[in-house]
């Protein structure tokens, strides 16, 4: 039987690790062509090789998707490599809990933003470009519950930059959604709930955090990266062809609240 996505060729950002990586895998199980990308070659080619490994045809590419440069270059790159580009996710993300030290706000701010949404902006600009003169695609952004909802008190104070951009996802996916409609390209975005990747680590390693995590989400418990992957598989699929515009929480009931 010819999986959900046989034939078509996708591009994951922040295939490195955690959503991406799991992304990666399962699109290639449902019979896409894969190109893995992430800041760091050696990350994406861990992941890549990885799903050739197990079946699956991937290649890896490097850039960083807050420089206009690379963001062209990514997806010339899989047009010139794999022959074309039917299904985006901008799963490539950042934390301010993971900008240096030594930067004060102001930087942190200005990274979170060029990485979240920015980055999501410009690598959506170039596959449309291709994906208009096919008269077909598919976009998935990574947002997220805070983009949907404000952090619950004692999590943030408020100018975390996070649930911002995130915010900007959301309407950036509605925005784009109804002006490419009519050139068969669909725009949908995810919206997890706090699930087990690298972004939240360091709240999971405080006992206390991770216990105060689970008990915000209804089911009682954080996602796992296969159940956002199984999401985002859907949307990039022609099963979800009469679906555009869409910011869809997988979030254990969080946002049902």
């Amino acid at each position: 039987m010819a999986g959900r996505l046989e034939g078509k060729i996708a591009h994951i950002t922040g295939g490195g690790s955690g959503l991406g990586d799991a992304m990666a895998h399962l699109f290639a199980q449902e019979g896409a062509r894969v190109a893995v990308s992430d800041l760091k070659l050696e990350v994406a080619q861990s992941v890549a090789d990885s799903v050739v490994a197990a079946g699956g045809d991937a290649i890896a590419l490097a850039g960083d998707v807050s420089k206009r440069d690379d963001c062209e270059r990514m997806i010339a790159d899989t047009i010139s490599k794999l022959g074309g580009i039917d299904v985006l996710v901008n799963s490539a993300g950042v934390t301010p809990r993971y900008a240096p030290k030594e930067w004060d706000f102001e930087k942190t701010w200005d990274w979170v933003v060029s990485v979240n949404l920015k980055g999501t902006m410009m690598m959506s600009r170039f596959a449309v470009d291709h994906m208009k003169t096919q008269n077909s695609g598919s976009i998935v952004n990574m947002a997220s519950i805070i983009g949907l909802v404000g952090y619950a008190q004692g999590i943030s104070d408020g100018f975390n930059p996070y649930p911002h951009t995130k915010g900007g996802v959301v309407q950036m996916t509605r925005d784009m959604s109804i002006a490419l409609a009519k050139q068969g390209i669909r725009v949908n975005s995810l919206c997890p709930g706090f699930t087990y990747t690298p972004l939240v680590s360091t709240l999971v390693e405080d006992a206390d955090m991770h216990e105060r995590l689970k008990s915000l989400h209804p089911m009682g418990r954080l996602g796992e990266p296969k159940e956002i992957a199984n999401a985002a598989l859907f949307l990039a699929s022609d099963e979800a062809s009469f679906i555009t515009g869409v910011n869809l929480p997988v979030d254990g009931g969080y946002t049902a609240q």
